[in-house]
């Protein structure tokens, strides 16, 4: 089930400025986001729940150290994946 894709604006202020260090990714993170809309629950990308301050959020895998922290919602009467944060393991957790 393909699911709409919103980004909250952190997660705007995060990409932007992940781009702007880091253009070669660009392509990568476009994919991985074509992917999480299609299946979130593939493989490639590592989805998971997480716990403590995040609980309720998942997280998923965008390359080698770079993670999308994102929840499920409801929009226009459909499930959609809210994009809330995107950065390294360290920056995100």
């Amino acid at each position: 089930m393909r699911r709409s894709l919103l980004r909250s604006p952190a997660f705007g202020r995060d990409l932007r400025g992940w781009l702007k260090s880091h253009p070669n990714t660009a392509a990568s993170i476009e994919a991985m986001l074509e992917q999480l809309s299609a299946d979130a629950a593939h493989p490639s990308l590592r989805a998971h729940k997480l716990r403590g301050l995040l609980a309720g959020c998942w997280a998923c895998s965008a390359g080698y150290d770079l993670r999308v922290v994102f929840e499920y919602t409801l929009h226009e009467g459909a499930e959609a994946i809210l994009l809330l944060g995107l950065g390294t393991h360290d920056e995100v957790y």
